[in-house]
């Protein structure tokens, strides 16, 4: 049914979305099972006045519960304009520890000075580089200020991305396609075959080099982010030759053993509506990117947060600067010596969220494996060698459960 001004059209029903809404001391307390299974046996049924709208507030059924989510018949963003929905539906609802929310206002990622790093001054060179070796190495991710991408570009793509998931929910499903290497795809939560529950997150996923590509619509969209890419790359390979130099390798060592001239640039597009209430599900859960480095923009909207000493450090970006973090394939390229850092995404009630991610790696059939110029008896591999292709296979096979999938191939 076509959806106008925010409204599903009269007789439109939501007959069967289940919901369920765990009170806070239940959710920090998950091995109260009698309390759990009490709370989760209780349902209500809700007529809405917007011309037959039903809601059905209940539990997952326990005989499937830890099972693979169901597949998605809407988007998070109609859900949410359907105008039914006053809670938040059971299969987003995640069950949280008490070390979700253990947060550290008190401390902020890195700040790297790009102008610095690419300086002619020897001086400032080096500076930028201990500094940005120090990011990597205990942070794995950094502010980015001085980096030469416009702010009129920056808000132009984040515009655009908007402007696509406005169009019509049938203009966006001609990119709803089920394989993972689709050169465009649209989707909802991050893999509904494999999650244990849904997220609350619809993306758009493009891949735009070493071909470049894009959805048709909306206007000008094709353009905006072709250029956007381009300064993207040009901003990754100056960053590449600072982390070779920063690792005591030649400048141009990582471009040369990965041949990132033809190397791997995906855009995810990532649109987190707002949501009743944020406290009790995810825009996306406790992960950690593939690829070697990723950079990111967003909104005015925060929903960031890094983990780091066993805390989540919420991310409040500097005016102008673009967020960077290294990927699990920065890790496997140093042994470890640079980390890919566990991060996730958090919902608010406001407003719509958008964050534009550029993840850069090496071409699919690249084999990974540690640089054998950073190894040594005393640092043997810790990583066995896969490629590209069937390390991304790997994560998307997997439900996000908090682990890296680094974990995967550790020797």
């Amino acid at each position: 049914m076509r959806r106008k001004h925010g409204h599903l059209r009269r007789g439109v029903s939501l007959h069967g979305l289940c919901c369920s809404l765990l009170p806070l001391w239940l959710m920090n307390d998950v091995s109260d099972q009698s309390a759990l299974e009490s709370h989760f046996h209780q349902s209500t049924t809700t007529n809405s006045a917007n011309g037959g709208c039903y809601l059905k507030f209940c539990a997952p059924n326990p005989a499937t519960a830890g099972s693979a989510a169901p597949k998605m018949q809407l988007s998070v963003k109609d859900l949410v304009e359907s105008n039914c929905l006053s809670c938040v539906p059971s299969e987003y609802v995640c069950l949280k520890t008490h070390e979700d929310s253990m947060l550290s206002e008190t401390e902020t990622i890195p700040t790297i000075d790009f102008s610095q790093l690419t300086s002619p001054n020897p001086n400032q060179r080096s500076k930028a580089s201990l500094q940005l070796a120090h990011a990597c190495r205990h942070w794995g991710f950094f502010m980015l200020t001085n980096h030469g991408v416009s702010e009129t570009l920056r808000d132009e793509v984040i515009r655009a991305a908007h402007d696509f998931y406005d169009l019509a929910e049938e203009e966006k499903r001609k990119y709803a396609g089920g394989q993972l290497f689709d050169p465009i795809k649209y989707g909802t939560s991050f893999n509904p075959r494999v999650d244990k529950n849904l997220f609350w997150r619809d993306y758009l996923k493009i891949h735009v080099h070493p071909q470049f590509h894009a959805p048709t619509k909306p206007p000008a969209f094709s353009e905006i982010l072709e250029e956007y890419c381009k300064k993207s790359r040009e901003v990754i390979g100056k960053l590449l030759k600072g982390i070779s130099k920063s690792l005591g390798l030649e400048e141009s060592y990582i471009h040369k053993r990965l041949n990132l001239e033809s190397g791997s640039q995906l855009v995810v597009i990532n649109f987190y509506p707002p949501c009743p209430k944020p406290e009790v599900t995810m825009g996306l859960p406790p992960h950690t990117d593939y690829g070697l480095l990723t950079l990111l923009v967003q909104n005015e909207l925060n929903g960031l947060q890094v983990q780091y000493n066993g805390k989540w450090v919420p991310v409040h970006p500097l005016p102008n600067c673009i967020l960077v973090n290294t990927g699990d394939h920065m890790e496997i390229l140093t042994n470890g010596k640079y980390k890919s850092v566990v991060h996730r995404a958090v919902v608010n009630k406001k407003a719509v969220r958008i964050s534009i991610g550029t993840a850069h790696g090496p071409p699919l059939d690249t084999v990974l494996s540690p640089a054998p110029e950073l190894l040594s008896d005393d640092n043997p591999p810790a990583y066995r060698a896969i490629t590209y292709r069937k390390y991304v296979q790997l994560q998307k096979n997997h439900p996000l459960d908090r682990k890296s999938c680094l974990d995967r191939i550790r020797l």
